[in-house]
């Protein structure tokens, strides 16, 4: 039976609401009690402060955003980024809480100015979905991939290949939110989940995908492509 796309249609997530009330609520209050303070005075300082909250601000909503994005090419054995950010390792590692062998590593680090909403890479079936608390590294660090608060999901590809992506937990980043529950079928172009501020997700893949990115480039989640899975010969199903 073909699966049809039930788009999630997240456009702010709820977990942004009290940072985002509060954070225009000050800037409203600042700027309104400065210009009122200074209107006869000077209003350089006003200009000043303004300019920076609202930069400040205008980044704290960027970040809270959840955007719906439409993949336009094949997702047949197509590893799509997970988020939007900067590729950090590409290598091969031992993964041991799931594998317990040899994968390949792809990880994107998330700065504060980019999106935080998460893409599931591949589509698929939902196997695992975990959540493990942990320390709070700083996220480039390999460490911080089994050491920090981090949620698993290993996901089953149609093809039979099974991916895992890890949502990591940073310095800054204290909260890991994760949409994808186990048993749900999954697709590209849905949101797989949200870490605030600072962080990065890790994906492991068979060591025989062809990479289609470079260390230090920047992804779109649910647009670039991470890579494509070997297809499966009848010997290895």
């Amino acid at each position: 039976m073909k699966r049809i796309k039930r788009l999630k249609n997240v456009r702010l997530h709820h977990e942004g609401t009290n940072t985002l009330i509060l954070t225009l609520s000050v800037y409203a209050v600042l700027n309104a009690l400065l210009f009122f303070f200074l209107k006869d005075v000077t209003l350089v300082p006003f200009y000043i402060v303004f300019g920076i909250t609202t930069i400040v601000a205008a980044i704290i909503v960027n970040f809270f955003r959840c955007p719906i994005r439409m993949f336009n090419g094949e997702t047949e054995n197509t590893v799509v980024a997970a988020a939007d950010g900067k590729v950090v390792v590409i290598e091969e590692v031992d993964e041991n809480e799931y594998f317990h062998d040899r994968r390949l590593m792809v990880s994107i680090f998330m700065s504060v100015t980019n999106v935080h909403a998460n893409w599931f890479p591949v589509e698929g079936f939902v196997k695992v979905s975990k959540h493990h608390n942990g320390n709070f590294h700083k996220a480039w660090l390999p460490k911080a991939s089994t050491e920090n608060e981090r949620s698993t999901v290993v996901i089953e590809t149609p093809s039979g290949h099974d991916v895992l992506v890890r949502q990591v937990a940073g310095a800054v980043a204290r909260r890991i939110v994760t949409y994808a529950q186990e048993g749900d079928d999954c697709y590209i172009d849905e949101h797989m989940g949200f870490i605030k501020f600072g962080s990065r997700v890790d994906i492991y893949l068979p060591l025989d995908t062809e990479i289609s990115v470079k260390l230090g480039q920047a992804t779109t989640g649910n647009q670039t492509i991470i890579g494509k899975l070997k297809p499966k010969t009848s010997v290895e199903e």
